[in-house]
């Protein structure tokens, strides 16, 4: 509609008088087309009672411009704007729809081309208008298969159908819908428009972690968020993960925050990289070798010219110039350059002082020069008032000699920094600072920075190694001399102790009770239990002489006679073989007298010396004993079957401290008092020599699996061998602070035990692993207190129960105790 310039004013009901009429049954299209919005009808509805001034909005004209301008169609001016007053005036008024706006429906264009009559350029814009509408009706087919347009029409072809947009359908939805069935698909890949797609991450490559606070993940080129995806519950992913057929193909693009599908390309990509092959699953790495470069020797010649005599004959030319230079460098026409000296190289030692230490071997490294002190308040030109010196202070400050004062000034309040003076002895201050640097000598210093705590062991928490003894909760009271030994039998039912006061005591372990006692008159030195538990026998070294009981009480009538068939059948066995015996042995098997065979004390077995020592072998049948005398006699081993006994050595170095069998192998521990001898029974050879670096060993003890010993001596060290590893001690420890009398291990559980002079008993976790690469594992549990020092003695004696994780202790002060 053509609107001219006076005050005309129309309601929205005459609008809707004038509107185009059509089938309400018809699809239309929507009133919003391209980007100009079409009020709807209920808008117009809406708008009944408002009243709209032409003159105040764009006329028909300028729309007509715009949209042709928009539709890329030449516009010309207007030439008179009267005829578009009289075609309002002639009753040409209609409604602007989306027809008319569009240029899509033919019926409305052709309205529009036979009642404008007013300027060339509407003419122009409606004439091509129509013909493009008119073409587009051409091809269209509606939802009931009939054709819009008119018969005569004429036919577009496929190429022009391809150039149809929705512009040419009008409202005619269903036709529209049908044609884009007949268009080709547009496959999205690298070319296609991305202008619809996420904005994907524009922050680059900084940790997605700083952006977790915040609703957005960076910006786009016009500055605006770019908002995170919106992210579920744990239900929500649970729900969307049973119904995603791809979710074991899914990955979490953290920097762009979105799942990503894995195509089975790139998962047979990344099967080949974890197998170590080569990405490329075309390329073939063992393909023939392509010979750029033959290797075979050409047979004939390039040329076939034959070779000429001055190839084989010597340059004429080339001798007389060398001999031409030969005779120069004898007159002396041609020298050799001089070479020249190395020039030492001088370097500012404070060049680039503030920069690391230079890495150059040619160079001695730079020795950065200290820093001064930073000011403190004192040196403040305006310190606070607690550091101004008192009346006083400045009258002792000023009677005190330059060399003895704390400072070179005092502190002073000048106010404000302008104020404050030039300092009169900087220069004097800063030329004895350059002697300092220069005179005084430096040497680099390495800090280190390591904690106290890190460099100790971590530890585990002793609570978590139980059980270990920590309690005590018997006390055997008899004795009235030092317990130097005890000894528990096989059964852990009994314990027997030998004391200075010439008796041995049998006790009943649970209860306390005594139950025997042999009185034999001498020091008893060493008790030993027999570790066959098919008998029931002990051996006591009391003086020189070794006693074996039988005590029968102890055990039933088949154990007592399979007992006392062993120790007495070596009678008959020593008759028969006395003429064959080495008479050199000082040792001699002979029956006790009856008084003490009524005690059950069936063979006594008497040396020239004083017996320190008895041990057993695992197996029951022999003991090895230890007397004070010097050389290989001091160590014999004995047969009870056969009443047999045997000097292993000729001759040994050092006095013996003591002796042990080693309870899985054939090995023979002989302890002097600086080395630990292992000798092959066997083989009757020396395997190893262990050293422990003390001073006087006291005792030694073997690991039940035979790998590992402890060694304690009189110096407070207790060390631990790994005999697998070398002949020093893997750990050594001094926890005690008196001299250690023995160490023990437990046959049931990972512990070990010292006792020491100091009267206290320290129990030891002690874990040997079965693999071979894994040390030992070695920790303090416990320090058990209970004994008495008499005469500088504490704690002579320790032993663990061979079934429960108990612990067994004897000192100077005549008690026996025991720990759990």
């Amino acid at each position: 509609m053509a609107a001219g310039k006076g005050s005309k004013k129309r309601s929205a009901a005459s609008r809707d008088a004038k509107a185009p009429t059509g089938s309400s049954k018809s699809e239309e299209f929507p009133s919003t087309i391209g980007n100009i919005d079409v009020s709807s009808e209920s808008e117009y509805a809406s708008d009944a009672d408002e009243e709209v001034i032409e003159g105040s909005e764009q006329n028909f004209e300028d729309v007509l411009k715009a949209m042709a301008a928009d539709q890329g169609f030449e516009v010309g001016s207007s030439d008179d704007e009267g005829e578009d007053d009289e075609d309002e005036e002639a009753g040409s008024e209609s409604d602007i729809h989306s027809s008319d706006i569009d240029g899509a429906s033919s019926e409305g264009e052709d309205a529009d081309s036979e009642e404008a009559d007013g300027s060339d350029s509407d003419d122009e814009l409606l004439r091509r208008t129509g013909s493009r509408s008119t073409d587009g009706q051409a091809t269209a087919v509606d939802s009931d298969g009939d054709s819009d347009a008119e018969p005569d029409s004429p036919t577009v072809d496929s190429e022009a159908m391809q150039k149809l947009t929705i512009r040419d359908f009008g409202k005619d939805l269903a036709s529209w819908k049908e044609y884009r069935k007949t268009l080709p698909q547009i496959e999205p890949g690298y070319a296609s428009d991305s202008s619809t797609e996420d904005t994907p991450n524009t922050i680059g490559n900084v940790p997605i972690s700083w952006y977790e606070d915040y609703p957005h993940i960076g910006y786009t080129i016009d500055g605006q968020r770019v908002m995170k995806p919106a992210t579920g519950d744990e239900l929500d992913k649970f729900l969307e993960n049973m119904d995603n057929p791809d979710v074991f193909r899914t990955a979490r693009d953290e920097t762009n925050q979105r799942d990503v599908t894995i195509s089975a390309e790139e998962i047979d990509i990344i099967r080949r990289i974890q197998g170590g092959d080569i990405p490329d699953a075309e390329y073939d790495p063992y393909e023939p070798t392509v010979e750029w470069f033959t290797s075979q020797t050409m047979k004939t010649p390039v040329t076939g010219a034959p070779l000429t005599k001055r190839g084989f004959v010597p340059s004429k030319w080339e001798h007389k110039r060398v001999m031409q230079i030969v005779r120069a460098i004898r007159s002396g026409a041609i020298t050799s350059a001089p070479r020249e000296k190395p020039q030492p190289r001088l370097y500012d030692v404070w060049e680039n002082a503030d920069a690391e230490p230079s890495e150059d071997k040619g160079r001695r490294p730079r020795m950065v020069a200290p820093r001064l002190a930073l000011p403190t308040h004192e040196e403040s030109y305006h310190p606070p008032e607690e550091y101004l010196p008192t009346a006083d202070e400045q009258a002792t400050w000023e009677s005190t000699d330059p060399e003895d004062r704390k400072r070179a000034f005092l502190p002073r309040d000048f106010g404000a920094l302008r104020n404050v003076p030039g300092y009169e002895r900087f220069i004097d201050e800063r030329f004895n600072r350059c002697l300092d640097l220069y005179l005084a000598p430096r040497m680099l210093k390495k800090k280190s920075l390591l904690n106290a705590e890190e460099l100790m062991p971590r530890l585990p928490d002793p609570r978590d190694l139980r059980p270990f003894p920590a309690t005590e909760s018997l006390v055997y009271l008899g004795h009235t001399g030092r317990v130097r030994s005890i000894s528990v039998d096989p059964t852990g039912l009994w314990l027997l102790s030998g004391s200075d006061d010439g008796s041995v005591r049998l006790w009943e372990l649970v209860t306390g009770r005594c139950a025997r006692i042999w009185a034999l008159g001498e020091t008893v030195h060493t008790v030993a239990w027999c570790p066959n538990a098919d008998v029931c026998v002990f051996a006591a070294a009391v003086g020189s002489r070794v006693i074996v009981v039988v005590p029968t009480e102890l055990c039933d009538d088949q154990k007592r006679t399979v007992s006392e068939d062993l120790v007495r059948s070596g009678f008959s066995t020593a008759a028969a073989e006395d003429e064959a015996s080495d008479d050199s042995l000082p040792v001699s098997w002979d029956v006790p007298p009856s008084a003490e065979q009524a005690t059950g004390m069936h063979i006594s077995i008497s040396m020239h010396k004083t017996v320190k020592s008895v041990v057993w072998h695992r197996r029951g049948d022999y003991m090895a004993t230890l007397t004070a005398e010097e050389g290989g006699g001091s160590v014999l081993i004995h047969q009870l079957s056969k009443h047999k006994s045997q000097r292993p050595f000729r001759s040994l170095k050092g006095a013996v401290q003591s002796i042990k069998f080693h309870p899985t192998r054939p090995w023979f521990l002989v302890t002097t008092q600086r080395y630990v001898r292992i000798y092959n029974l066997m083989q009757q050879a020396l395997i190893k020599t262990l050293q422990p670096g003390v001073k006087w060993i006291s005792s030694v003890d073997v690991h039940p699996q035979g790998d590992n010993l402890v060694v304690g001596s009189y110096d407070k060290k207790l060390s631990w061998f790994d005999l697998d590893l070398s002949v020093k001690p893997y750990r050594s420890i001094r926890y005690h602070k008196q001299a250690i009398r023995q160490v023990s291990f437990s046959r049931k559980f990972p512990l070990f035990a010292t006792a020491s002079d100091d009267g206290t008993i320290q129990v030891y976790h002690g874990m040997v692993y079965q693999d071979l690469n894994q040390n030992p594992l070695i920790v303090p549990l416990k320090i058990l207190r209970g004994h008495e020092i008499r005469n500088s003695l504490g704690v002579l004696d320790c032993l663990f129960h061979p079934i429960q994780p108990w612990l067994l202790s004897s000192g100077a002060d005549g008690s026996i105790r025991l720990w759990t």
